[in-house]
């Protein structure tokens, strides 16, 4: 494994955890060339999990925009959104390393009931990390990890949202490493962290690639996906890279001016959690606080490959404000009856900024996750 995308990656991580990653790196290496591992992995992404999630045409949602819109169902997947793709992978990766605790940082809450329901297919203990914030706006995930065993431990530093609930995480794995397996939930710290994360999302990317030609006989003129920390978009986008398909990513830019979570767009060069990547700091070097309407999304840092593919110019990242967002939450509710997470309605939200210039193209759209965990936060807008 390569641990630097271009100049962004590395591993900038406390000398004890420097066995751990390179034990970490050991195990991947060797289970990804085991057949038995890829065909575990399989088994569960199938039989438990429920894949291949579909790829949906959206039709009123294409009438309405003037152009070819499909979404990728990541809603659809056991747990409600993509991320148990990744927490089932590394579950596996943990149990071949021999490491029954297992803890884990969440936003959305998605990745925290990702893991918790991975712990408790295996039988493994499960602590989740999570900003106070987070589990005030994300209860009922929080109800859920709970129900399924996991300890969650509020976190009331910062802004007791994404980044500090990963800084207490990182804490925990560096006092009890040697019992210990962080599942990091997205493909930012630390190597081998990003590369693990975007393998075991690359699953959507190999069949949205597949389904669409499928359904239409071509490639589409463009993927879109939402960027927090960029799981997700990379994994989609990573079956594409090669493809002479236009790869975007969508940042939550807030309120449009100084609150936002758009670290492509707005930040330079530093490192976070273990990594170097595009990052909202001042210059003095002491990192910003975020904001955006979707948990997910509220990081201001992002995984190492984005800031590559932004840098070389493989992909491009546009801006979509919480308003805009929670307006295409009401579209795709009122025009498909799909509820999207709010993560997933920047994605959506982007829609309209496309059209306008490329009437009639089609578009694959990554629908990251379902938005029940997000109805008390649109109700408190007043949608």
């Amino acid at each position: 494994m390569n641990g630097y995308f271009g100049e962004y990656g590395g591993q900038y991580v406390p000398e004890t955890l420097i066995p751990a990653l390179r034990g970490l790196e050991d195990a991947a290496v060797r289970a990804f060339d085991d057949d038995g591992f890829q065909g575990e992995f399989s088994s569960y992404l199938q039989d438990y999990v429920g894949r291949p999630s579909p790829l949906t045409h959206a039709k009123r949602l294409s009438a309405h925009h003037g152009i070819e819109v499909w979404l990728k169902r990541e809603d659809l997947n056991h747990t409600g959104s993509h991320k148990i793709n990744n927490a089932l992978g590394q579950i596996l990766l943990a149990r071949r390393m021999g490491k029954p605790r297992i803890i884990a940082e969440t936003g959305a809450g998605q990745h925290g009931v990702a893991t918790a329901t991975a712990c408790a297919l295996f039988g493994m203990e499960c602590v989740v990390y999570m900003g106070s914030e987070d589990i005030r706006r994300q209860h009922m995930n929080v109800e859920r990890m709970r129900l399924l065993g996991a300890e969650v431990v509020p976190v009331t530093t910062g802004t007791a949202t994404l980044k500090d609930a990963t800084s207490e995480a990182i804490r925990d794995w560096v006092t009890n490493v040697d019992t210990t397996y962080y599942l990091l939930g997205s493909a930012v710290g630390p190597h081998p962290y990003p590369t693990l994360v975007r393998r075991f999302q690359a699953v959507i990317g190999e069949e949205a690639r597949g389904q669409i030609i499928e359904k239409t006989g071509k490639l589409p003129d463009a993927v879109i996906a939402c960027v927090g920390g960029g799981s997700n978009a990379i994994g989609i986008f990573s079956r594409f890279i090669d493809d002479p398909v236009e790869l975007i990513g969508v940042e939550a830019y807030g309120d449009g001016n100084t609150s936002h979570g758009a670290s492509i767009n707005f930040g330079i060069p530093g490192v976070l959690h273990g990594a170097c990547s595009h990052l909202l700091q001042d210059e003095n070097g002491q990192v910003l606080d975020t904001h955006s309407i979707a948990a997910g999304l509220d990081y201001p840092g992002v995984g190492p490959e984005h800031s590559h593919l932004a840098t070389t110019g493989r992909a491009r990242y546009g801006l979509v404000r919480d308003a805009q967002a929670l307006e295409a939450f009401r579209l795709l509710n009122r025009l498909e009856g799909i509820a999207p997470a709010l993560e997933s309605a920047h994605a959506i939200g982007y829609l309209e900024q496309y059209a306008h210039r490329h009437q009639g193209r089609t578009v694959i759209v990554n629908l990251s996750g379902r938005g029940d965990k997000d109805i008390h936060t649109v109700l408190e807008e007043g949608l």
